[in-house]
């Protein structure tokens, strides 16, 4: 029976390697948080009008709140990525960014509509519940990851740039949310094979009577493929949508 061992796996496809910089890198999570990021724009590409300015200081709030304190709180909580980063530097991270976040959210709030704040309030309560898996880990699911990095961000997108609750926002928040389903449904299993597989034994018997053996790779290359893909496919969407639009 065929059998593979896994040794020193990188923790995520996108994994760049150790030292400070790689760590740093790798903990922000750029494919995902560019994808996530891309949901906010698409929000906002289907409003009536785009507002360059909106588009801009939303993304860098989202930046800040879902690519470095949610990420930050993350490896905070249980060390998924096993960097060597203190506990300091991590809530500091988190602590900064979020900081920063609800900041440029409230500004929001005061300048464009008052109707921002509880969704500012909303988000920034999520990150840290989410990710510290507070509440007895109830909002750490794979229906509150998608409606929290998926549906809410393409809604605030469209509602920042909007001002008002339309079926556009709601439509585009709802594909947001499947998309992000699917993402989880993708990353779980590979998440399992790159950090908590120690090895692979088996053989896939075709009905031709053919057979192969199992491996690490032979599993993961599908997840990390798709994945991969996708992390490129939404945020080149999301600015097709955009160019047209400006």
């Amino acid at each position: 029976m065929a059998r593979t061992v896994l040794t020193r796996r990188r923790p995520a496809f996108y994994a760049v390697g150790r030292g400070r910089a790689g760590e740093v890198l790798t903990l922000l999570h750029p494919p995902y948080t560019l994808w996530h990021l891309s949901y906010f724009a698409l929000g906002a590409a289907v409003a009536p009008k785009v507002h360059v300015d909106r588009l801009l200081w939303g993304l860098g709030a989202f930046a800040l709140a879902v690519g470095v304190a949610s990420h930050a709180l993350d490896e905070l909580h249980d060390r998924p990525l096993g960097t060597s980063l203190g506990e300091g530097t991590l809530r500091a991270m988190a602590a900064v960014s979020l900081l920063g976040a609800l900041a440029i959210g409230v500004a929001g709030a005061l300048t464009l509509t008052p109707w921002l704040a509880p969704l500012v309030l909303l988000g920034g309560l999520f990150v840290p519940f989410y990710n510290l898996e507070l509440a007895g880990g109830r909002l750490h699911s794979d229906l509150w990851f998608a409606l929290g990095w998926g549906g809410f961000p393409a809604f605030v997108g469209y509602f920042a740039n909007a001002e008002q609750v339309a079926l556009p926002g709601l439509l585009m928040a709802l594909g947001a949310t499947a998309l992000s389903v699917a993402q989880r449904r993708l990353s779980t299993p590979a998440r399992e094979l790159h950090r908590r597989t120690q090895s692979v034994s088996g053989t896939r018997t075709r009905l031709d009577g053919s057979s192969e053996p199992l491996s690490l790779e032979s599993l993961l290359g599908p997840l990390d493929g798709a994945l991969a893909a996708l992390s490129v496919a939404v945020p080149v969407t999301a600015c097709a949508l955009l160019a047209a639009r400006l």
